[in-house]
């Protein structure tokens, strides 16, 4: 049976305070709507009375029961006899998950630049036979390595090692994918007392992970030119946060990358401080233009716990990730991970150790050169369809991070769906609400995909223009001005 939250009055009031009250039911619809629409408000909350709802709002039974009739007819609350309304999405659940960037297998011709994942690179398939061979040898032991089978945990040290980080396999966690990595960090290194620091965009989903121990969230503007190093530093000194979530190598969602010279500041900050930082390395590989590839984030914060992956570089596929932990850290890290599995697949650690001893370069190239391609090509059918959208184009990573002449995310990525594309609106990477003028692109779908994409975007912005055009108009008291 599905389970509800409930939303007081008081607080929704707050939330939709300084809603257009010319009508005032459309103006308070719409603030609903943006709310339910960005993960504010989630999915299948029941909403106050209307009652009560017109007692906090200070407004009229009519109103709140207009505003409500508004959000049934556009599929964003649902009303259930003797129960209330309950907030919904246009196209149900799936949608709702969707928002929480959750992969989903869509299929009937849409397209899905919700989640960010490639395809398998060639030659994958034969590495995994040749690592179903190697699996014999193991049957007769128990299969369970909390921290991982030491000729992964040497690989992956190795790679460490190269990467100018001194790193010894005892150091390193196995863990099924990053965002295990996280969670376990979070349930090792945070306390319900404890506040951990989120950059504002961010990658959900490892918000959520940290949260595991129970830890207060607090964030920090991520300004889109780079890392306000000055601002950190400011709000290490008053939220005295115990970890940082920080990605360093093509920041996601923004493409960002620090220099030499950042990371060496903020690690000065974070030990200023006895902050430690978690650093998502993930897209740390894939750098696509010629450029020098930095040194790890640890390198200057002795205390940093890192989180690798091979989804991103490899495949999503193969669900391994791990954590390289100061070794101080490294027993508190891995009695958090029994607590939450005994370890991650054999077959699966099999096929990344003979990756990381062998063919990983190759592959990771391969992986690249894709990539290159298939941002080059949306960067130039969205310069081509939409040259009023603005973005940086990233030296790496798997998305564009899109500025949009105005607040209207929110609504595309729900226009867009109409038009057969899901999308990632600004406020799903934004821990505390707003973003709503940008918008995540991945590019890791095939080329002829994405300008098919684009084109279908262009067609939903163009709906979302003309719908906001009149109401703002009316906004404005002036029929010939646009209030954006």
């Amino acid at each position: 049976m599905e389970q509800s939250t409930s939303l007081a009055a008081s607080r929704l009031a707050t939330l939709v305070d300084g809603f257009d009250r010319s009508p005032a039911y459309v103006g308070l619809a719409d603030a609903l709507r943006e709310l339910i629409g960005d993960g504010r408000i989630a999915y299948g909350t029941r909403l106050p009375s209307e009652r009560d709802l017109t007692d906090a709002l200070g407004v009229s039974r009519t109103t709140v029961t207009r505003a409500y009739a508004v959000l049934r007819d556009s599929a964003y609350a649902e009303a259930r006899q003797g129960s209330g309304t309950f907030t919904r999405l246009p196209g149900g659940r799936t949608r709702a998950l969707d928002r929480a960037l959750w992969p989903s297998d869509v299929g009937n011709g849409v397209i899905d630049l919700v989640c960010a994942a490639a395809t398998a690179p060639p030659g994958i398939a034969a590495v995994y036979a040749e690592a179903a061979a190697d699996l014999p040898a193991h049957l007769g032991g128990h299969g369970y390595f909390p921290a991982g089978m030491p000729a992964l945990q040497a690989a992956i040290a190795a790679s460490y090692d190269a990467r100018g980080l001194p790193t010894t396999p005892e150091q390193i966690i196995v863990t099924p994918g990053a965002l295990a990595a996280t969670a376990v960090i979070g349930s090792a290194l945070v306390g319900p007392r404890d506040r951990v620091l989120v950059e504002s965009p961010t990658y959900p989903n490892a918000v959520q992970a940290l949260r595991t121990g129970g830890g207060r969230l607090a964030s920090i503007p991520l300004d889109p030119s780079g890392w306000d190093l000055a601002a950190v530093a400011d709000v290490l000194a008053r939220r005295t946060p115990r970890l940082v979530h920080v990605m360093p190598d093509f920041h996601n969602p923004t493409g960002l990358e620090m220099t030499e010279e950042e990371r060496a500041t903020y690690a000065e900050s974070l030990a200023r401080h006895d902050a430690v930082a978690v650093v998502d390395e993930a897209h740390h590989l894939l750098r696509l233009d010629e450029t020098p590839a930095r040194r790890p984030f640890a390198t200057y914060s002795k205390d940093a716990v890192s989180v690798g992956s091979a989804s991103k570089s490899v495949w999503g596929g193969l669900r391994l990730g791990w954590i390289r932990a100061p070794h101080a850290l490294v027993d508190r890290l891995t009695r958090a991970r029994v607590g939450l599995d005994l370890g991650a697949p054999v077959l699966e650690q099999l096929v990344l150790t003979r990756l990381l001893t062998g063919d990983h370069d190759a592959m990771v190239a391969l992986q690249r050169q894709r990539l290159r391609e298939q941002r080059d090509a949306l960067a130039a059918a969205l310069a081509s369809a939409l040259p009023e959208w603005s973005f940086r184009m990233p030296a790496g990573g798997m998305a564009l991070w899109l500025e949009l002449p105005s607040a209207g995310a929110t609504a595309l990525s729900v226009e867009a769906e109409r038009h057969g594309v899901l999308l990632a609106p600004g406020p799903s990477f934004a821990p505390e609400g707003g973003l709503d003028r940008y918008l995540r692109l991945p590019y890791a779908i095939d080329a002829a995909q994405l300008v098919e994409a684009v084109t279908r975007i262009a067609a939903a912005w163009a709906v979302v223009e003309r719908t906001a055009a009149p109401r703002s108009m009316k906004r404005s008291g002036k029929a010939s001005v646009l209030v954006a």
